[in-house]
């Protein structure tokens, strides 16, 4: 898939937004891309999750024994790269703001885990999603996304394999432009503050 087919698919659902938003990393940005409503309709998802696969070298590929992916954002996508891979697809949570595997999931010691997540922007939630695989036992191998906001600059301590690398700038807290700092901003992402 192209850089512009990925962006067809996100116009296409309303999924490309622009306004003033903080992202689940903290920093602000003038664009969303809502993966919820891309993923929404699940051919559309099916599409995506293979075009990542077809991105992950076959040699790291041949090693995964399960998909992992920390949840809200990486639960659809996750599923659908699981299911392109015939593997099985698990989530983490943080109910009480660490990642850990719940509803009986469970790795054994040495399970080679793929990572799959919607979008990284700083990699913090990818970084905690691995050590929490590391401390359920398994080894995260590799990642792969979507969107990879940093647009190739994101050090995840494993190879990152993004759909699409794409660079909307984004803003600390204290370095907002005037112009997005006049828009009224929204929190569309799931991490609590």
């Amino acid at each position: 898939m192209t850089q512009d087919e990925v962006l067809a698919e996100f116009r296409a659902s309303g999924a490309l937004l622009e306004g003033h938003f903080k992202l689940s990393s903290g920093r602000h940005s003038g664009h969303y891309l809502q993966c919820a409503r891309v993923l929404m309709n699940p051919a559309r998802a099916a599409r995506l999750a293979e075009a990542v696969v077809a991105g992950i070298p076959a040699e790291v590929l041949y090693q995964v024994d399960v998909v992992v992916s920390p949840a809200m954002g990486g639960i659809i996508i996750g599923h659908e790269v699981g299911r392109a891979l015939g593997k099985d697809a698990l989530f983490l949570e943080r109910p009480e703001g660490v990642f850990h595997l719940r509803r009986g999931f469970a790795l054994a010691k040495g399970t080679k885990v793929l990572m799959v997540e919607d979008v990284v922007t700083t990699g913090l939630s990818s970084r905690e999603a691995i050590a929490a695989v590391a401390r359920e036992g398994g080894e995260v191998i590799a990642e792969c996304a979507i969107i990879d906001r940093s647009c190739g600059s994101v050090d995840l301590g494993v190879p990152f394999y993004p759909l699409l690398a794409i660079d909307f700038p984004t803003y600390d807290e204290n370095d907002i432009p005037a112009a997005l700092a006049a828009v009224e901003v929204t929190k569309p992402g799931s991490r609590k503050e």
